[in-house]
């Protein structure tokens, strides 16, 4: 009964809002993770129809060994969905099983009601925007190359034809260097590529922020900081565009999360990044390990309101008030700032960038316009990196009316779901002036590249890098 009792622990920390689907189930061991999975999914995508019949049976009412809705709620998906309930007899089982003919009764009820005739059409429905999001895989560098990569999917009978041409077909991607992109239906979790630590499965979004970080290559000395880490995608990126050089301190304080971040960095590679299970914020700017760091980047937790592929919009069908959102917005606004401040504080460090993957402005632009008007960003003194800095081949800007100074948003990246092909997305640079006016001198020597605004801004590290694999020799699809 283990498994049930951990899966419906998941389906509790969801309901208390604690995080995620993908980010909570990253928190079960991983040798159950997938079954628990499966699992959760299944029975969000059916909670409604199984909370009626649980109702309508007083499953709870009748059997005190039954501790909880959402245990109950997985025991009826596995007895009415799947092939009964997969565990040895006991207290808990027997307690479902003594009401067995009456719950199937209640499921035919229902059925008859709605006027379905297979269980499928019980299931809650998807996000359509979710449709228009391609399945996004990184090529992890610092295992092999990107073209040895299209060489080997070409081999296996795709082509370079875009994701949405066919189930066989992908492309590369035209902002993030070593992206590939996919069919939405192709699935990678058992592709010997993925297992191996080849592949890492990671939106395009959420590549944004280490890919403007730009942190140091080559550069056995330098020094870059993960604030927070877990579960790891953003600090394989961060370690493969460092090639594996210098030195990447990655920040996680939850135990489990660390423990998951360890396996997903021996699993990609990353040989330059040191884990550190401690909390980010009581880490002194002095210390001697992390006072050089030069580059810090925080995805601090946020409400998660842009992700729209991971089915957490099953997780809205039980409303909160108006209220209630705006004081848990402000608490994660609350802490997000927090971490921003603490980043600055940081002696040696030049740019920071923050991002998350909501798309309120009070932990997008709110948070950033606060910290412009900080001790420490006046003290650094830091200024938001000018927009040439911030893939200004990207067009969605943030949102002018909800900064101080409308100009600012040009500086700021936002991905809108089911419009950019993305989940929703937040990022933002801050860059300590000394060195803002070092780069961009360099950079306006350049010819323009990239229009927002109506504002010509010059070539980005983003322009350049597309070049130059413009002008790779393209694997052959023979």
């Amino acid at each position: 009964m283990n498994f049930y009792f951990q899966a419906s622990s998941v389906l509790d920390k969801l309901d208390a809002k604690q995080g995620s689907i993908k980010g909570v189930i990253a928190s079960v061991p991983e040798k159950d993770r997938k079954r628990t999975a499966a699992l959760v999914i299944e029975t969000l995508k059916y909670k409604a129809v199984l909370g009626e019949v649980l109702n309508a049976t007083q499953l709870l009412k009748e059997e005190k060994k039954i501790t909880s809705r959402n245990l109950a709620l997985v025991l009826l998906h596995d007895l009415l969905l799947a092939k009964g309930i997969q565990a040895s007899e006991g207290v808990v089982k027997q307690a479902v099983l003594r009401h067995k003919t009456r719950i199937h009764s209640e499921f035919t009820r229902i059925k008859i009601k709605r006027g379905v005739k297979s269980n499928i059409e019980l299931a809650a429905n998807g996000d359509e925007r979710a449709a228009k999001i391609p399945r996004y895989v990184r090529v992890n560098t610092s295992c092999w190359t990107t073209p040895e990569a299209i060489e080997t999917f070409t081999a296996r009978g795709y082509s370079l034809d875009g994701p949405f041409a066919h189930s066989k077909s992908f492309a590369e991607d035209e902002h993030i260097p070593d992206l590939l992109l996919f069919s939405p239906q192709v699935q990678f979790g058992e592709d010997p590529l993925y297992i191996t630590g080849k592949l890492i499965l990671q939106d395009k979004a959420s590549c944004f922020p280490a890919y403007i970080l730009y942190p140091p290559s080559d550069d056995d000395n330098a020094v870059v900081i993960d604030a927070t880490a877990a579960p790891g995608n953003k600090t394989s990126h961060l370690s493969a565009l460092m090639k594996n050089k210098g030195t990447l301190y990655a920040f996680e304080r939850d135990k489990k999360r660390f423990g998951t971040l360890q396996m997903m960095l021996t699993k990609a590679k990353c040989s330059n990044v040191q884990p550190v299970n401690a909390d980010f914020l009581t880490i002194s700017p002095e210390d001697q390990l992390y006072g050089s760091a030069t580059h810090i980047l925080l995805d601090p937790s946020c409400s998660g309101s842009g992700i729209v592929n991971r089915l957490d919009h099953l997780l809205e069908t039980e409303s909160e008030s108006d209220e209630d959102r705006e004081t848990r917005l402000n608490k994660l606004a609350a802490f997000q700032l927090l971490m921003i401040k603490h980043a600055m504080k940081f002696p040696s460090v030049k740019r920071i960038v923050y991002s998350t993957c909501s798309v309120h402005a009070i932990e997008n632009e709110h948070v950033v316009r606060q910290v412009l008007k900080s001790e420490e960003c006046i003290n650094g003194p830091f200024a938001l990196a000018h927009p040439g800095e911030v893939l200004p081949t990207w067009k969605r800007r943030g949102i002018p009316t909800e900064m101080d100074d409308p100009r600012h948003a040009a500086s700021l990246i936002r991905c809108t779901p089911g419009e950019d092909a993305t989940n929703g997305f937040f990022v933002s640079m801050f860059i300590r002036q000394t060195q803002l006016s070092v780069s961009e001198g360099k950079k306006r020597k350049e010819p323009p590249d990239a229009e927002i605004d109506g504002e010509a801004f010059p070539k980005d590290t983003a322009v350049r890098r597309r070049n130059n694999k413009k002008k790779r020799k393209k694997p052959s699809q023979t």
